[in-house]
This record gives structure tokens, C-alpha cells and sequence, in this order.
């Protein structure tokens, strides 16, 4: 059958091309698309040409085509139904991390059954909300921890909900937007700029992508404490003050990434669970915050672009593609 995929046809242009889709073997499914995801910081530096050539093998997703800069196809947050397979997924929705493409076949192994209580539109997160948790696997909170997040997007957001619902802490999520203050507010987490947020942090989760917030994580700390660093810079530099207070203040900048699960959980955590546990937690409506604008799939190529240059400024945007596609 005939189906539509996106693709980035040249650094800063994308197109929809068609592309045949076999029907299903043993072992796999055929998912027709209900909506997929925009991920706007990562997406949009792909689309833009902006990933290190010495990071182009680390940065394929899972179900990518094509090459870096381009013509690639690109992205990881797709939510569906499934037609043909085995009958325990038939009509099931499930979520994958396959690219935005109308209807597309995968191994069984590659698609996660969305919970009955998650909306099908706010499954398409579990990929940034994962993340988020294993940031948080990693940066290990404790209860009554004074914590800043430093950098509203997507993926600070994710973490700053997930937060919002644990026991003792002192949160504030941190951005130069003040725009993001009805963002926190939704999520029932307190706001500051960065020149007013308070300081004494046991544990900072830094999500800007920009030395600026870097800088301004390190200055939040106490004594001792972690800057987890989530943010994807791609082929940007970075400067940090690393010859001023880090040093007699003993601070520690931890790296953070979902390609590998994180220490503390490892061997007893496989990416199937993390990514269940994701989607579990995605049955609190706080989540919809993230979802901040929607378009129909025919549109993504004039999309892409505005995203990308922030005429939109989105989170995650949301592609919905039309029934029976």
C-alpha cells in the first residue's frame, strides 16, 4: 500500500514523499498513525542541519532513514493504532519511536500498548517523559530537597511535572521566558527568572541548552551540590565559570542521557519498562501543559520551519493525521 512520510529533504526544508508499506510478517505490526510529535528542541536542530558530524551515529533514532544533514527521514514520537499483527494488539493503541509517517510496519517488540487512562493525543510525550525520568534516575532527589530546573522546554517541563509530584520538595522551575510562568502555573510549580530565582540548591536539573543557563545552574547551588545536565547542544559551544566558585564549592555537573539507562537502575531496568513507566505516568492530566499547539500532517512541511525558527513557539507540537489514512 501507499502511504506518506516525512522527510527533510535540505538543511532548513522538508517534504512528504510516499513510501510503500509491505504488509506485516510474523512477528510484526502494521500501525496506522493517530498523531505524532514534535519535539522541538532536538527536532528542530536536526531539521536546521545542526548535529556534529562526529554525532551523527549516536544521533539516528531508532527508525530513522537517510543520512545527516539530509534527505532523512527524522523522529521518535508516534502514537497509532494497530491493523494487522498478532491478536492481542489488534485495534490497540500503542506508541512508538518511529518517524511521521501515515501508517508503517515494525517488529512487535518496537511498540508499547498506551494505557486505557493516558489520551492517545498526550501519549505522544512518553518519549520526553522518559527521558525526564531517567534524568531523574540519575540526579536521585530526596524528599525535602531544595530543587531549581533551569530551562522550560520540553524535556525541563517533563521533569519539573514529575517533580511537582514528589513528596517534601522545594521546586521552581527556572526560565528567561517569562512567557513560561502560565506553563509552571498549569503544573501547579512555582516560576523565576533567571536573575530572581533562589538559590541554595541541593540539586539543579539544567535544560536550556545554553551556557547562560548552565552558568546560572552552577551559581544556584549549595555547597556540594549537582547540576544534572539534560540539555542537547548539538554543534553549539559551551562556556562555563569553572575557574571561579566551582572549584571551592566542591559542584558537580553530571551528564544525563536516554541512549543508556541510567547506573542506578541498571540490570534492573530494561528500556521496555522504562518506557512503560513513562507512559504510566502520563495518566496525570498535568501533561497536557506540554501539548502546545497542533497541526494536520499535510502541514508539517510548512510547519517544520516556523517551529524551528520560533515564529512558533511550541513544546511539543502535535501532528494529527486524518482517520483512515
Amino acid at each position: 500500500m501507499t502511504d506518506f512520510a516525512f522527510w527533510i529533504t535540505a538543511p532548513g526544508e522538508g517534504a512528504i514523499r510516499p513510501v510503500e508499506v509491505p504488509g506485516p510478517g510474523p512477528g510484526e505490526v502494521l500501525v496506522r498513525t493517530l498523531h505524532s510529535g514534535v519535539s522541538r528542541g532536538t527536532e528542530t536542530l536536526v531539521f536546521r542541519g545542526g548535529v556534529p558530524e562526529n554525532q551523527h551515529a549516536t544521533m539516528r533514532a531508532p527508525f530513522q532513514e537517510g543520512d545527516f544533514p539530509a534527505p532523512v527521514k527524522y523522529g521518535y514520537l508516534n502514537v497509532g493504532v494497530v491493523e494487522e499483527g498478532p491478536a492481542e494488539l489488534l485495534g490497540r493503541t500503542v506508541f512508538s519511536l518511529f518517524p511521521h509517517q501515515t501508517r508503517f510496519v515494525v517488529p512487535v517488540g518496537s511498540v508499547t500498548v498506551v494505557p486505557e487512562n493516558v489520551p492517545a493525543a498526550r501519549a505522544v510525550l512518553a518519549g520526553t517523559v522518559e527521558t525526564a525520568l531517567n534524568g531523574l534516575w540519575d540526579a536521585a532527589p530526596l524528599i525535602g530537597d531544595r530543587i531549581a530546573v533551569v530551562g522550560a522546554g520540553m524535556v525541563g517541563a517533563s521533569v519539573a511535572a514529575i517533580l511537582s509530584r514528589f513528596p517534601g520538595v522545594k521546586l521552581q522551575l527556572v526560565d528567561a521566558n517569562p512567557q513560561r510562568a502560565e506553563l509552571a502555573a498549569a503544573m501547579g510549580v512555582g516560576f523565576a527568572l533567571p536573575a530572581d530565582a533562589t538559590g541554595d540548591c541541593d540539586l539543579v536539573v539544567h535544560a536550556s541548552a545554553t551556557s547562560a543557563g548552565l552558568t546560572r545552574s552552577l551559581e544556584l547551588l549549595a555547597v556540594e551540590g549537582t547540576v544534572v545536565e539534560l540539555s542537547w547542544y548539538g554543534d553549539k559551544q559551551v562556556s562555563v565559570p569553572l575557574g571561579e566558585f566551582f572549584h571551592s564549592r566542591r559542584l558537580v555537573v553530571k551528564s544525563s542521557q536516554v541512549g543508556g539507562i541510567a547506573p542506578a537502575r541498571r540490570g534492573r531496568r530494561t528500556y521496555a519498562d522504562r518506557l512503560a513507566t513513562a507512559l504510566d505516568l502520563l495518566a496525570d492530566p498535568v501533561f497536557d501543559a506540554l501539548l502546545t499547539g497542533e497541526s494536520d500532517f499535510a502541514e508539517l512541511p510548512g510547519v517544520m520551519p516556523r517551529l524551528t525558527s520560533g515564529e512558533l513557539p511550541a513544546l511539543c507540537h502535535l501532528i494529527t493525521y486524518p482517520s483512515g489514512a
